[in-house]
């Protein structure tokens, strides 16, 4: 009994640090953040401190989320962060998926090309977004637009103040999606090699084709990692900001188009904090609480999904 409450002990002190390190960096800014969103009209005050009831609010209620939820940006910010969830995660995976199973048959020169694709994981989003956004760029300029008039199409304004909405949407689904595969196929590829080849063996042996192996062998046993890649990709799909104001390059409220074309959820809650009015900070408590729920409630649904489908 001594050696298990001896090392329970060792156990709670090689946790205390990380455990200190999430109460102060995670829990703690979610449970202000929660209460600040039902604090009405909150507003900083001078010494108050981190504690968000030692500062100035005008009463407790939903006025914050009432505000919010009726507010048309946030709405727009809503259906575009849920537009580009829908349509980017689900192509990121599916290619990455397919990449690494390429990647993985090729034995030659295999860690060269896993170098090249995973520089984006290691590079600066702001500076990948500048980079998207200097290859589109306007009319007159950029690679993209060379190479159409080369083939005889007509440039556009991809990221231009005079850009159209959907325009812009192809660029910002180009961007996220190559920022995204590098960390991706890194993961489906340690799943792959981790795989007994003695499937593979078995099913060649009764000629079972390529595609067949895919569906049937290759894509079960990855299911605890197309999991994994699924429930971070919808994670940071519904965070989307840096990217999107890098690409576009004028500045943290600037989201394409007349301003707020491709505002996100995130962008939007940031703009609410940027302005500090009173009331503002409430407002972004409770836009940050409903992104939190939304995240939360994909997960849990992904993850009643799983226990059917994931193999481990």
């Amino acid at each position: 009994m001594g050696d298990v409450n001896r090392d329970g002990w060792k156990a709670a002190i090689a946790l205390a640090p990380a455990a200190i390190l999430l109460l102060i960096f995670t829990f703690f800014p979610i449970v202000n953040t929660v209460v600040m969103s039902f604090m009405e009209n909150f507003k900083l005050a001078n010494g108050a401190g981190i504690f968000a009831i030692n500062n100035g609010f005008s009463g407790i209620g939903l006025k914050g989320y009432i505000q919010v939820l009726t507010d048309p940006t946030f709405l727009n910010a809503l259906l575009n962060t849920l537009i580009l969830v829908v349509v980017s995660v689900p192509l990121t995976i599916i290619i990455a998926l397919f990449m690494a199973v390429a990647l993985n048959s090729i034995k030659r020169l295999q860690g060269l090309y896993q170098t090249i694709f995973f520089l984006p994981y290691v590079t600066n989003t702001i500076a990948l977004g500048m980079v998207f956004g200097a290859m589109f760029g306007s009319v007159d300029s950029g690679l993209i637009n060379q190479l159409i008039k080369a083939f005889g199409g007509a440039p556009k304004n991809w990221t231009t103040m005079n850009a159209l909405k959907w325009d812009s949407f192809w660029v910002i689904i180009i961007y996220t999606v190559w920022n995204g595969l590098a960390f991706k196929i890194l993961v489906f590829m340690s799943g792959l090699q981790s795989i007994d080849k003695q499937y593979y063996d078995a099913a060649r042996i009764d000629g079972t084709s390529k595609k067949r192996i895919l569906w049937k062998i290759t894509i079960p046993l990855l299911s605890p990692q197309i999991l994994y890649i699924t429930i971070t990709s919808f994670i940071g799909a519904f965070k989307a900001y840096t990217g999107i104001i890098s690409i576009f390059g004028k500045g943290p409220y600037y989201f394409g188009g007349a301003g707020e074309d491709w505002i996100t959820v995130v962008g939007y809650i940031y703009k609410q904090m940027s302005l500090g009015g009173r009331g503002q900070y409430t407002k972004a408590a409770a836009g940050a609480v409903i992104l939190l729920i939304i995240i939360l409630l994909c997960t849990c649904v992904q993850n009643l999904v799983a226990k059917k489908r994931v193999h481990y």
